[in-house]
């Protein structure tokens, strides 16, 4: 166990794999725990959410859990107020939660666009609605968006609606930074690149492609590095940006990518 985070309390989104294995919110969840936060960890499955709960106690950490619609906001509400009853500060918003639909305008309909908004954008609206005045009252915090390169760059096949969603999370949080720092509250986003995660391999990602192996082989290609990244990419960089070494960073945009948006434009 490090000491990074030691004593800070970490309200994390999305804390649960969709599937077998490490996905964003999961690995964070238990990276800040090994750096010494104390977590408080949310996901709308409660046993995805309870497995990522069991690993944290199996090593020592301190977690509490809370089973979670983040577009909700009474949802929303009544987990920030369950987490300060049980840890009276949040010093950390980490918000994880995504999905993705691929296609243009013509492919999707309205109820999955209104889907995608609400739970790509309208939750950290929610989470940060409810933190940013705890974290004004606490004297400053740390807040981390969760984006894509696909804000940015185009991942190869149409995505509009997450990629609107993810640029619309980049915007959110340079606004935050700008108008909270003298508060003492930092926000920034992270821009991961193509992930192993399972998140794609939901049917309408590997879809895309035509079967598993080929969208791995495909996407690996791509990378400069020469393969996708995982999880824990994403979440050791969550953890500095939540950490006092990034005392002085905000309203950027970190890159998590192997260098793939060196070359893709």
């Amino acid at each position: 166990m490090g000491d990074r985070l030691k004593d800070k309390v970490v309200f994390l989104t999305g804390a649960g794999s969709i599937g077998p294995g490490w996905g964003n919110g999961k690995a964070a969840a238990v990276a800040f725990a090994r750096e010494g936060a104390k977590v408080f960890a949310l996901d709308l499955k409660s046993e995805a959410v309870e497995e990522t709960a069991q690993i944290i106690r199996d090593e020592g950490g301190i977690v509490e859990t809370a089973v979670c619609d983040v577009s909700k906001a009474a949802d929303v509400e009544a987990a920030v107020k369950k987490a300060m009853e049980k840890f009276s500060r949040i010093d950390v918003l980490h918000n994880n939660v995504g999905i993705i639909d691929p296609g243009g305008p013509e492919d999707l309909t309205e109820q999955q666009w209104d889907r995608l908004m609400d739970i790509n954008v309208k939750s950290i609206y929610l989470t940060c609605r409810n933190i940013l005045p705890i974290m004004e009252r606490q004297g400053g915090g740390s807040i981390i968006n969760i984006s894509s390169i696909a804000s940015t760059h185009s991942l190869g096949y149409s995505c509009i609606s997450y990629s609107a969603s993810k640029g619309a999370v980049n915007a959110f949080s340079r606004d935050i930074a700008l108008n909270y720092g003298r508060k003492g509250i930092r926000c920034n986003s992270i821009l991961p690149g193509l992930m192993n995660t399972p998140l794609i391999h939901m049917g309408n990602v590997t879809d895309v492609y035509g079967s598993t192996e080929e969208m791995v082989r495909q996407r690996d290609a791509l990378v400069p590095l020469g393969h996708m990244g995982d999880a824990w990419d994403v979440a050791w960089a969550s953890v500095f940006l939540a950490s006092d070494e990034a005392k002085f960073i905000t309203g950027i945009e970190l890159v998590v990518d192997g260098g793939i948006t060196l070359k893709v434009k």
